[in-house]
């Protein structure tokens, strides 16, 4: 029997990704759940959960995913473009190679897949973003970050454009701001820095708004952060 409930989410093998495929399992939701490393949620043996080695710099990648949602499931109902890169090193030593790593995933990555699992989504589904504070017009800027603060400026202003061109007809498309949370990913960006929310913490409002944030919001930006400014 196919699933009623469908989610697809990037990111998983860790953090705020890891925590959301616990969570929707957890409430009766299909998953897909797409990483690089995809051992993670694999281990994890849940009967409702397919975990696809997926790497959003691929394009062979996006065609399984096409393949396993049209042999699955037939539709999807919330896809949650949670992965993310990033460099933390002086502009002036940033190199345009990665610049365009950065880009491949926080942009071009969340652009296609998007693209591609569109035609699968309920009129009345969800596309949900995870962008970052620092790439919100404003906001407080680190130095270290123009690659990956930049690249989250440029999928805020994607999701107000795709919830424009698709306002008739559905999904609905949102983007979360992210304050800091404390996951590997921060680690490794900043040795030592204690973020104020753990993963599990971010992961469980990211999973209630996603489903059902679409009732209220639509091409909105959304900051996510206990921290001012």
């Amino acid at each position: 029997m196919k699933p009623t409930k469908t989610v697809i989410i990037t990111g998983t093998s860790r953090g705020i990704g890891f925590e959301l495929t616990h969570l929707f399992h957890n409430a009766g939701y299909a998953v897909l759940a797409l990483s690089r490393n995809a051992k993670p949620v694999s281990n994890l043996n849940y009967e409702n959960i397919t975990a696809l080695s997926f790497d959003l710099n691929n394009p062979d990648d996006y065609g399984r995913v096409e393949e396993f949602i049209q042999k699955e499931w037939t539709h999807v109902d919330i896809l949650i473009n949670n992965a993310g890169a990033i460099v933390n090193k002086p502009f002036s030593k940033t190199t345009i190679d990665e610049f365009k790593e950065v880009y491949a995933t926080n942009v071009f990555g969340v652009a296609e897949l998007t693209r591609r699992v569109l035609p699968f989504i309920s009129p009345k589904g969800h596309v949900v973003t995870v962008s970052s504070m620092g790439g919100v017009q404003g906001s407080m800027k680190f130095a270290g970050l123009s690659a990956y603060s930049s690249s989250k400026g440029a999928v805020i202003t994607l999701t107000e454009l795709l919830a424009e061109e698709y306002k008739e007809t559905g999904p609905s498309f949102n983007v979360l701001a992210l304050g800091a949370v404390q996951t590997e990913m921060l680690a490794e960006a900043f040795p030592g820095y204690k973020a104020p929310t753990t993963p599990l913490e971010m992961a469980t409002y990211i999973f209630e708004f996603s489903q059902n944030g679409q009732q209220f919001y639509n091409g909105k930006l959304l900051q996510v952060s206990s921290s001012t400014p």
